[in-house]
């Protein structure tokens, strides 16, 4: 016992000394915001032309002249003959902008917290855990391979994503039970997902827009993406073990032991929780239902948990209140996020930047333009977290310049699917992951300190993969 109690740091990490240096999630947002508003002063305004879809159309980037001083007291529309760039009052005005233009994910996040509280309220999570560690024996190298295969899965062949983040408060309430810190708890749901995502073997979200736009048939080079597969999932995996004794928690010995009696009624709600996951896969996939009615779903589902649970309706509504609460950093971090793109849309400088870096490609021998490509979906990325969104800017323009340069379609698209995955991981401005970071109450600083040497290692072996896909001729 001497041994792991050594290794583990005396709080948990959201509350050590460390997260003084790095501003609070709000304050972090704000200052990215902040940088957003500058850019659009520094970078010159542009745009290309669009398609009714929406899609660019390659070779039309035009500049477009910019005012900067009309905009520094008052807002001004930029329009497709004169930009201007965000006023200094933007930072704040972009909020609401960002809040509505995420209103459907952020009311998501809210009620997925609001089921979590009415669940927690029953206690039948509380004892289902316990009769999984118990079961188990506490074996972490037993539970933490299968939960992360399970959901991997789930993002690489179906993009299960927003949907995991209902996951956080369980693996969280796991980790305790198995002795280790929130941010174990987190790490296990958010390293299998973007992995899954990194790999997206039949992810309809990111190939079903990116591969028609670059002429590849919908769903082709899978058997490539599942080697990567493959081969990055138990890394991820190794990682999170290896890093495991460093982050028990002093309580660990005691949490194995607590047991709650699981209940004929606490088995009734976890089936009802299960089933209706399976549930929400199904109508994100056969009836492509979205953010509304994914959140219609949970209020549903809370209902019938209450139901089940045999709560007053007055506690189970508090319970119901206590959980969205629990969310809410979450829900504001996403509309924060959201905020950053409205920014540079309304600079026009988003496209301009996007045309500047398709010029490093220009000229260079296939191999190193497919590692570039990479390399701009890293920086895209950041600005633009989407992953539709940013294939449907980036392919048109890519596809033609991969072609020139002798790289196959099917390289731009593994080139902006590894971009989009290690970038989501770290990236500030990807509001899922600071959902999923609030919803465990895990400090953005600990994550990246702590996720940092994976997405090092993944990006070596992402540009490795790269390189052997392009002497395979794609």
């Amino acid at each position: 016992m001497h041994g792991p109690v050594a290794a583990v740091p005396p709080v948990p990490p959201e509350h050590a000394a460390p997260k003084r240096l790095m501003p609070h999630a709000l304050v972090m947002m704000l200052l990215i915001i902040t940088a957003a508003v500058a850019l659009t002063y520094l970078v010159p305004s542009g745009a290309y032309e669009r398609t009714k879809a929406g899609l660019v159309v390659p070779g039309t980037y035009k500049e477009i002249p910019k005012e900067h001083g009309g905009a520094l007291i008052t807002p001004q529309k930029s329009t497709a003959k004169q930009a201007y760039p965000a006023a200094p009052v933007s930072i704040l005005t972009t909020i609401p902008a960002g809040m509505v233009k995420a209103a459907p994910l952020i009311v998501l996040i809210l009620f997925i917290g609001g089921m979590f509280g009415i669940l927690e309220e029953t206690g039948a999570l509380n004892a289902g855990i316990d009769r999984l560690v118990t079961a188990t024996d506490g074996n972490v190298n037993l539970v933490v391979p299968a939960l992360m295969i399970v959901i991997a899965c789930g993002s690489t062949f179906l993009g299960l994503i927003s949907e995991y983040l209902v996951l956080i408060p369980m693996m969280v309430l796991l980790a305790e039970r198995l002795g280790y810190n929130a941010l174990f708890g987190v790490a296990i749901v958010t390293i299998a997902a973007k992995i899954g995502y990194l790999t997206s073997v039949t992810n309809p979200l990111a190939l079903v827009v990116a591969q028609p736009l670059v002429g590849v048939p919908t769903f082709s080079g899978a058997g490539f993406r599942a080697a990567t597969f493959v081969l990055f999932l138990p890394i991820g995996i190794w990682y999170l073990l290896h890093a495991a004794p460093g982050m028990r928690t002093e309580r660990g010995a005691a949490a194995l032991v607590a047991h709650t009696a699981l209940t004929a009624r606490h088995v009734v709600i976890l089936v009802t929780l299960l089933a209706a996951v399976a549930g929400l896969v199904l109508g994100v996939q056969k009836f492509e239902w979205g953010n509304p009615e994914l959140a219609s779903m949970f209020v549903a589902l809370a209902i019938v948990l209450a139901l089940i649970g045999g709560l007053p309706s007055r506690t189970a509504a508090q319970a119901f209140l206590k959980g969205m609460q629990s969310m809410m950093l979450a829900a504001v971090l996403v509309g924060l996020a959201s905020s950053v793109e409205i920014v540079l849309k309304d600079g026009m400088v988003l496209d301009s930047i996007i045309a500047g870096l398709t010029h490093v490609v220009e000229g260079k021998p296939p191999i190193i333009v497919g590692q570039l490509m990479m390399g701009i979906q890293l920086v895209i990325d950041v600005l633009i977290p989407s992953t539709s969104g940013k294939a449907a800017i980036t392919m048109p323009i890519l596809g033609p310049i991969g072609q020139l340069a002798g790289v196959s379609g099917q390289v731009t698209v593994q080139a902006f699917l590894f971009g989009n995955g290690l970038m989501n991981t770290v990236t500030p401005t990807s509001g899922m992951l600071l959902a999923y970071l609030a919803a465990g109450k895990v400090n953005y600083g600990s994550w990246v300190r702590f996720i940092a040497p994976l997405v090092a290692i993944l990006t070596v072996l992402c540009l490795v993969a790269l390189a052997v896909l392009v002497g395979m001729g794609g």
